[in-house]
């Protein structure tokens, strides 16, 4: 066996109805009382936010609210929440939503604790010294963004970048699937597919696999793979709900130990360009992606095959077999399925190609190298 490190965040409590619970909790997990709490303003319109902090309100926290977080957040958003959470004096950072407030709530806890730039922070490994205490409750099954040490930013109009560091790790993390149980069909399908991408590309990651992310990998892909369909059509089920936060939580903590790929590039320039959320972008790419990494990954798209619900007819050979069922999962989930479905424009296929190919973190982990041909094939495979 190789050498392996493994990491993930200090403790994970999953508990349906914690977050209106959060006080108690909180008083718990860290001594600060000067919370920022980074979220949304449709989930604090909505009134998502309020159980929980009517609970840290009553359980003696001081809440600084920051609710300007948005899809693919640029530097300014971070920037505002950081100045935000410096005039308050806060002691602590939540972040209560999904990727992109979670993503900020990481950033935001190291620069309040620290002198430097933000620029020196992109890159892996470039966040020095320590950050503020950390607390991460997701609101979709998606990104497992609550349990990865990754922070992506949109850095120009169309242009991402990540941070990538120890740090960045929650100290704390609440699953409450029971915040998730009001999302409409369409992103739970999209934000399923997306964990599922994130579970098959760590299994499948040419860096870094390893027997722990391969675990997590696994039982991540069949808990959201069995409950996927019934999330997306009954939005009520307790079971499946908590079954997908927990499955998208193992695929979180697959993939920050065992870096994702090629669907992930190749979906980072429909975000910025078409500002289309982050899991129907990757829900998009993933069949091509797949396609063309048959030569070297199928045999591990083999041993994920069971994984998934069986068709009534279907190939014998085990990967084709899994590429099959993961199809027809997708199609029950009434996720989009082409590019032109989603308002992407034929001619601008080549100028993503090119945006794709400065995605190097992630085509280094490709199972398949990716040229800027290959990058236009898959996207006119995609359309």
């Amino acid at each position: 066996m190789q050498a392996f490190t493994f990491e993930t965040p200090g403790s994970l409590t999953v508990d349906w109805g914690g977050a209106a619970r959060l006080g108690p909790l909180m008083a718990q997990w860290t001594e600060a009382r000067r919370l920022l709490v980074v979220t949304d303003a449709g989930l604090h319109r909505a009134g998502v936010l309020a159980p929980a902090l009517q609970s840290l309100q009553a359980s003696g926290f001081d809440c600084t609210l920051f609710d300007g977080t948005m899809a693919d957040p640029p530097e300014s958003v971070l920037l505002d929440c950081v100045a935000l959470g410096r005039a308050a004096g806060v002691t602590a950072v939540l972040g209560f939503g999904g990727g992109s407030s979670l993503d900020v709530a990481k950033l935001a806890a190291v620069l309040l604790a620290s002198d430097q730039p933000l620029a020196g922070l992109y890159g892996i490994g470039k966040v020095q010294g320590t950050r503020l205490p950390l607390i991460q409750i997701p609101t979709t099954a998606g990104t497992g963004s609550e349990v990865t040490n990754i922070t992506i930013l949109t850095t120009g109009e169309t242009t991402k970048m990540g941070v990538v560091a120890p740090q960045l790790y929650a100290d704390h993390v609440l699953l409450d699937a029971a915040l998730t149980s009001g999302l409409p069909p369409l992103q739970t399908a999209a934000t399923g597919i997306d964990a599922m991408v994130h579970a098959i590309e760590a299994y499948t990651s040419r860096h870094r696999k390893n027997p722990l992310s391969d675990l997590f990998a696994r039982e991540g892909l069949r808990l959201l793979a069995h409950n996927l369909v019934v999330a997306c059509t009954d939005g009520g089920n307790r079971a499946a709900r908590e079954a997908m936060l927990l499955g998208a939580c193992y695929a979180g903590m697959a993939f920050a130990n065992s870096p994702v790929a090629a669907v992930h590039a190749l979906a980072y320039p429909l975000g910025g360009h078409f500002h289309l959320p982050h899991g129907l972008t990757n829900a998009l790419m993933l069949d091509p992606v797949l396609e063309f990494n048959l030569p070297a990954a199928g045999g591990l798209y083999g041993e994920l095959a069971d994984l998934l619900p069986g068709l009534a007819e279907e190939p014998a050979d085990p990967a084709q077999r899994f590429l099959a069922r993961l199809r027809d999962l997708i199609a029950r989930s009434g996720a989009p399925r082409r590019l032109r479905d989603v308002g992407v424009p034929e001619d601008a296929l080549p100028m993503l190609a090119g945006d794709a190919m400065k995605q190097t973190r992630l085509l280094d982990n490709n199972p398949v190298p990716v040229t800027e041909v290959d990058a236009l094939a898959l996207y006119r495979a995609a359309f």
